[in-house]
């Protein structure tokens, strides 16, 4: 039988719902158990599609296509297993759902209510990938603040759900905020009993409590917020600040939360955690033995987490290469041609970044002249990948004004274009190409140096391809395709010959990279710049 454990969160967001979830997830599944997450959204939109990455951070894609919440990546990468569109569901698609029905009549004439429709809406989600047979475990992190007027269906759905179920087939974890008052140099607990009695009032009492905080609680504090808030002392879990999120596992290991958890569920603590793999990466993250600096040219590099997976992959790939990746973000609009020098002249690599929309677009294509020709390690992503087709089209290829049809519907020389399968699509949600899509790889080339095969999967999230019509005019000038998709002939990779890493994909690597498997091209750029660095010195 399938157990439940709901993560909810009090006092302020941004407490790090996702993090302590994919950290327990991890323990779990150390323990030989099969777990996987899920993400319940209150907003009301359908999906993070549609959402400026201003507004929500990066949207994540799954291998099945769904355009989800930036956490699904933190589930991934901790446990290294993909996650499909069974695993967010928002508001939106809840109640879309609910209407379907109603439109349909299989509500046989009865009034459509928040109770009990939208509630057993939500519990049917919540047990889909429990159904399924293929997990023990299963986490669902509910998005926003218990107080949160949005978030009341959820939370009602909950507490039915832990009702229908019993107590130790369905727990809740609660994870709250213990302030430090400076001026009085305490740490206060007042927050977390309120925030706890909010639940209450709504009909939950939590199983565990997972305190957020800046300093180490004492044993007097765990005593203290056990008795206000009616859980055992050592359901009290201290989650003090760390300098990765990637140390949160062996934090949470250290709790013992893993252990409580399971004697809440009444499962057998089968075996002590594995951890090895993770504490070695660990190792290796904090004690590198290299240092390189990398440029970030995106649109939306005031908000970090619009790259989220990008920055992790460097991580990822760092720790691979016993190197410090140290991520410059830069703004693509203020890079010119008098300028372009001093942006990127001090870095050992300059990535790319994907988007979407023209503000920006002549800055990433200056800043690709400038490495191609200096010879600086480039990887381009998505749109990235694009812009380097239109670079190397103007630049050297003399197509006066090669360009995007996504920017410039009337240029001579479309060299990126709209694909063919896209341009009877009105509709924005969902409708781009979204998910894996097999690549085949040219032996002798970069890619697949990188990747040791020749068959690959990557993730894609775009509307524009390559315009093979120019693809021999390429190739014979040095830019070859090192990746095709093998069904439809869309060009998936491109790079330079004589250049020491030059390399764009109109796929998403991000998406895929681990804490157990880096993305080969991450890892490839990241030594291609260490290379660098080490000619420099030279």
């Amino acid at each position: 039988m399938t157990k439940y454990i709901f993560v909810t969160g009090g006092v302020t967001s941004s407490l790090g719902k996702g993090i302590i979830s994919a950290s327990l997830a991890k323990l779990l599944q150390a323990r030989g158990y099969r777990v996987t997450i899920q993400k319940f959204d209150p907003y009301i939109n359908i999906d993070p599609g549609t959402l400026n990455p201003y507004e929500h951070g990066e949207c994540y894609v799954t291998e099945d296509g769904a355009e989800t919440d930036l956490d699904l990546g933190h589930y991934e990468r901790f446990l290294n297993a993909p996650t499909t569109q069974a695993n967010n569901i928002t508001t939106g698609r809840i109640y879309q759902n609910v209407i379907n029905k109603e439109r349909q009549g299989d509500y046989l004439g009865k009034t459509v209510q928040v109770v009990p429709h939208i509630t057993d809406e939500i519990k049917r989600n919540m047990r889909i990938l429990g159904d399924s047979g293929n997990y023990d475990i299963v986490i669902t992190e509910l998005g926003g603040t218990v107080g949160d007027i949005e978030s009341l269906p959820f939370i009602e759905a909950v507490r039915q759900f832990k009702w229908e179920e019993g107590s130790s087939n369905a727990i809740v974890i609660h994870l709250t905020l213990i302030p430090f008052l400076a001026a009085a140099g305490e740490l206060k607990t007042k927050p977390t009993q309120h925030s706890v009695k909010a639940l209450l009032e709504y009909g939950i009492q939590p199983d565990i409590l997972v305190c957020r905080t800046e300093h180490h609680i004492s044993a007097d504090i765990r005593k203290k917020i056990a008795l206000f808030c009616n859980v055992n002392v050592n359901a009290v879990i201290e989650s003090i600040d760390a300098s990765s999120i990637y140390s949160v596992p062996l934090l949470m290991m250290k709790e013992q939360l893993d252990k409580t958890v399971l004697s809440k569920l009444k499962l057998p603590a089968k075996n002590e955690p594995d951890m090895e793999s993770w504490k070695d990466f660990l190792g290796r993250l904090k004690n590198p033995t290299a240092d390189v600096r990398i440029g970030l040219v995106g649109k939306y590099v005031e908000l970090p987490d619009a790259y989220k997976s990008i920055s992790e992959a460097f991580i990822h790939a760092g720790a691979k290469n016993e190197c410090k990746v140290r991520v410059e973000y830069i703004p693509s609009e203020s890079i010119y041609p008098d300028n372009v020098a001093e942006k990127l002249g001090h870095l050992q690599g300059v990535l790319v970044a994907p988007g979407f929309g023209s503000r920006g677009i002549e800055g990433k294509i200056e800043a690709i002249k400038f490495v191609r020709q200096n010879e600086i390690p480039f990887f381009g992503i998505c749109l990235g990948m694009q812009c380097a087709v239109i670079e190397f089209g103007r630049n050297v290829l003399g197509l006066k004004n090669a360009n995007t049809s996504e920017i410039d519907e009337n240029s001579a020389h479309q060299v990126i274009n709209m694909m063919e399968e896209q341009k009877n699509i009105t509709s924005k949600g969902g409708t781009m190409r979204l998910g894996a899509y097999p690549c085949d790889i040219k032996k002798g080339t970069k890619a697949y140096a990188a990747y040791g095969k020749q068959h690959i999967s990557e993730r894609h999230r775009h509307r524009y391809e390559f315009n093979s019509e120019y693809l021999k005019q390429y190739e014979d000038a040095g830019m070859i395709a090192s990746g095709i998709n093998p069904d439809s002939n869309l060009v998936e990779i491109i790079e330079l010959k004589n250049h020491p890493f030059f390399v764009g994909g109109q796929f998403h690597p991000e998406l895929k990279s681990t804490v157990a498997n880096p993305h080969p091209l991450f890892v490839k750029f990241v030594a291609a710049a260490m290379e660098y660095a080490k000619k420099k010195i030279k």
